[in-house]
């Protein structure tokens, strides 16, 4: 998963990336470390990202 560099390339902080997507602190950090997250929480973050799920979940 492409969270963490797509996030960084925006530069946006996590708190960020939480205020646009309402995707929970904890559960971005947990996907960032465990490089693992629901189809849900995918989406949302990809549409917050304004990415497709193809480019964020791509390795």
């Amino acid at each position: 998963m492409n969270l963490r560099k797509i996030r960084l390339q925006q530069d946006l902080t996590v708190p960020d990336l939480f205020r646009k997507s309402k995707v929970p602190i904890r559960t971005i950090e947990n996907i960032e470390r465990n490089d693992d997250c629901k189809v849900s929480t995918a989406i949302k973050l990809a549409d917050a990202l304004n990415v497709t799920l193809d480019e964020l979940c791509r390795a």
